[in-house]
C-alpha cells in the first residue's frame, strides 16, 4: 500500500520531459553566465595595473556590472511580454557571449584610457545581456512550473551560485594555460553553444499577466525592509573581495590557479553550509536570529583576512584561509534566511500568499543584492588605493556591525516572530497529499468547502494555495489552526 508521504513525493516529482529539459537548459545558462561574470577576478586587476589603471578604476569595472543589472532588470521585466520571453533569453545569451569574448581582446589595447574605457563599455553591454537572460529565465520557469516556482527558482540559484564560485578558479587555470585571452574565448564559445541549443530545444513559453504587489508597500513592511538591507550588506562584503583579494594575496607569490582557489574558499563554504542553515530555519530556528549570528561571523572572518589593525598579528596565508572559511559560513547565515523570511514577513503583513508576492520579493532580493555587489567593489577599490587592504576592512566591519545592531533592535521591538513552516515536514506532506487526492476525486471543490464554516465564511488562517506548499497551503493551515 502506498503511504501518503510517498504519494506526496510522487506528486512533487511529476515533471514532464519538457519541464526537465527546460530546467536543465536554463540551469546551464545560469551556470555558464555566472562563470563568465566572475572568471576574470584572479588576473584582471594585474592586467589593468600593467596598463596604468588604479584599484579604484578596475574596482568600478567590476562594480558597473551589478549597477547596470540593478537598473535594467526591472525594465526587462516590464517589457518581457512585448518582446517575448524566449527571444529575450536567447538574445541575452548571445549578447553576453560576444561581450565575454570581446573582453578577452582588451589585452591588445595598450593605452590606459582606451583600455579602461573599453573595459567599461564591454562590461556594460555584457551586463545588459546577462540581465535580459536572467529576467527571462525566471519568467519561463514561473510559466513552466506554476506549482513549484520556489523550489525550481532555488535550483536555478544553485546553478548560478556554483558558477559564480568556480568562475575564478576556472579563469585562473585557463589564464595559466593560455594567457589573458583563453578564459574569455572558451567561456564565450560555451555560451554561444548554449544559446544555439536554447533556440532549438527550449519550448515556447508565454508568461501569464498577473497584477503585481506594490514594491513601495512591500518595503514599508519592517521585516522585508530589514531583510533587503541585510542582503545588500552581505553582497557588499562579497563584492569587497572581488576587487581587493587578489592584490592582497600578491605578497604570498601564489600562482593564478592558487589565487583562484583562494577565491573559491568563501563561496565553497557558503555552498556547503547553506542547505544546513535552510533546514535549521525550517525546523527550529527563527530566521532573524540566524542573521544576527551570521553578521558576527562575517565580522570575525573579515577581521582575520586582513588582518584588521586592531589585531596585533602579521598577515599570513593560513590566517587568510581561516578568515575566508569563517566569512563563508557567515554568508550562509545571512543569505539563506533573508529570502524566505521576507516572504513570511510580507504574508504576515497582509500580502497575498501567491506568485505575485513571490515575484516582487524575488525582484526586490535580486535588486538589493545587485546594489550591494556594485557598492562593494567600487568602495573597496577607492579604500584600497587610499588606506590599503588592512584598514579598508573597517568598512565591511562597520557595515555588518550595523546589521548586527539593527537585527538585535528589531528582535527586541518585535512582538513575536512570524509563523514558521511546520516543524514536522512529513505530517505536512501527508496532509497535503491526502487533500490533493480528495480534491481530485471530488471535482476540485473539497478544499474550497473545507476552508469554510457552516455560514460559508472562511476559517481564520486557512487559505487556498494552488501550489499546495509553503505559507498558506491548506495542509499547513489546518495544523497551524489546530495548534
Amino acid at each position: 500500500m502506498v503511504s501518503l508521504g510517498n504519494l506526496a513525493a510522487r506528486i512533487k516529482q511529476r515533471y514532464t520531459r519538457r519541464q526537465w529539459s527546460t530546467v536543465m537548459l536554463i540551469g546551464t545558462v545560469n551556470f555558464a553566465g555566472a562563470v563568465c561574470i566572475s572568471l576574470q577576478a584572479p588576473f584582471y586587476p594585474q592586467e589593468a595595473e600593467s596598463k596604468g589603471s588604479t584599484a579604484t578604476e578596475y574596482g568600478l569595472v567590476f562594480g558597473i556590472f551589478e549597477l547596470v543589472s540593478f537598473l535594467s532588470s526591472p525594465l526587462f521585466g516590464k517589457y518581457l511580454d512585448t518582446i517575448g520571453a524566449k527571444f529575450t533569453l536567447t538574445s541575452g545569451i548571445f549578447v553576453a557571449a560576444v561581450s565575454c569574448m570581446l573582453f578577452g581582446l582588451l589585452d591588445l589595447v595598450i593605452e590606459h584610457t582606451e583600455f579602461i574605457g573599453l573595459s567599461f563599455a564591454v562590461r556594460i553591454v555584457e551586463a545588459l545581456g546577462a540581465s535580459a537572460a536572467l529576467t527571462a529565465a525566471f519568467a519561463i520557469i514561473a510559466s513552466e512550473f506554476p506549482d513549484s516556482v520556489g523550489t525550481t527558482f532555488a535550483t536555478l540559484e544553485t546553478f548560478y551560485g556554483v558558477g559564480y564560485i568556480v568562475g575564478p578558479t576556472i579563469g585562473g587555470l585557463l589564464f595559466q594555460a593560455g594567457g589573458y585571452v583563453l578564459p574569455f574565448i572558451v567561456m564565450g564559445s560555451m555560451l554561444v553553444v548554449v544559446g544555439v541549443v536554447t533556440c532549438f530545444v527550449l519550448p515556447a513559453s508565454e508568461a501569464q499577466k498577473k497584477p503585481q504587489a506594490s514594491l513601495l508597500k512591500m518595503l514599508a513592511v519592517p521585516g522585508v525592509l530589514l531583510d533587503s538591507l541585510v542582503t545588500t550588506a552581505t553582497a557588499v562584503s562579497m563584492g569587497f573581495y572581488s576587487a581587493t583579494l587578489e592584490p592582497h594575496l600578491r605578497q604570498f607569490d601564489l600562482s593564478p590557479a592558487l589565487v583562484g582557489v583562494m577565491f573559491i574558499i568563501s563561496g565553497g563554504v557558503y555552498a556547503m553550509f547553506a542547505p544546513l542553515v535552510g533546514r535549521l530555519i525550517d525546523r527550529c530556528c527563527y530566521a532573524k536570529r540566524v542573521v544576527l549570528f551570521g553578521g558576527v561571523f562575517v565580522i570575525i572572518g573579515v577581521s582575520l583576512v586582513g588582518p584588521a589593525d586592531f589585531l596585533p598579528v602579521e598577515t599570513s596565508l593560513w590566517m587568510c584561509v581561516v578568515g575566508l572559511i569563517i566569512h563563508g559560513f557567515g554568508l550562509s547565515c545571512l543569505m539563506v534566511p533573508t529570502f524566505s523570511d521576507a516572504i513570511s514577513s510580507a504574508v504576515v503583513a497582509g500580502f497575498p500568499d501567491d506568485l505575485t508576492t513571490y515575484g516582487v520579493v524575488s525582484g526586490l532580493w535580486a535588486s538589493s543584492f545587485a546594489l550591494g555587489a556594485f557598492v562593494g567593489p567600487s568602495v573597496a577599490g577607492v579604500l584600497f588605493d587610499t588606506v590599503g587592504f588592512r584598514q579598508s576592512t573597517y568598512f565591511i566591519i562597520a557595515v555588518h556591525l550595523l546589521v548586527v545592531f539593527g537585527t538585535a533592535l528589531f528582535l527586541c521591538c518585535e512582538r513575536r516572530p512570524p509563523p514558521r513552516k511546520l516543524k514536522t515536514k512529513t505530517l505536512e506532506l501527508s496532509m497535503q497529499a491526502s487533500l490533493l487526492r480528495l480534491e481530485e476525486s471530488s471535482g476540485g471543490n473539497l478544499i474550497a468547502n473545507l476552508s469554510q464554516d457552516r455560514n460559508r465564511s472562511p476559517f481564520p488562517g486557512v487559505t487556498r494555495n494552488k501550489a499546495g506548499s509553503g505559507y498558506g497551503s491548506i495542509g499547513s493551515s489546518f495544523i497551524e489552526v489546530a495548534a
